[in-house]
């Protein structure tokens, strides 16, 4: 069986400025809060900084304090297997329900033996049932 899990992924809008994700780092490193994924993209003159960590409520509290753009989203987190066509079953056993992948974003080292996944899909808790009984 897969763990397939729900979780709320921090997303935080701040301006697009060089060092933004230095600061956004250095308050939750001086916290001691660990990072488990972080993805960035900048939308015009905005960047959007979605986050994962190892204490959300804390980090989510601490980013607002300072001042930031905070809100959470619902994201469905898995560790795969590293191995050639994992994702591939995964995502067509999604399609095969009717579930559209929305965003996902995956790493892996290369000799590592698995890789955290974070994606949202059109259901999520539907997804999450579908994967865990795999």
């Amino acid at each position: 069986m897969l763990d397939a899990s729900l979780h709320d992924e921090i997303v935080l809008r701040t301006d697009d400025r060089i060092g933004a994700l230095a600061d956004i780092s250095r308050l939750l490193s001086e916290m001691g809060i660990n990072l488990l994924s972080a993805h960035v993209q900048t939308e015009g003159e905005e960047a959007v900084i979605h986050l994962l960590t190892t204490s959300q409520s804390y980090a989510y509290s601490a980013l607002k304090e300072a001042g930031f753009s905070v809100g959470v989203r619902e994201v469905v987190l898995i560790e795969l297997p590293h191995h050639p066509g994992f994702l591939c079953r995964i995502s067509e056993a999604l399609a095969r329900k009717g579930i559209a992948i929305e965003e996902l974003y995956v790493t892996v080292p290369e000799n590592g033996g698995s890789g955290l996944v974070v994606f949202t899909t059109s259901h999520n808790s539907k997804a999450v049932q579908m994967l865990r009984k795999r």
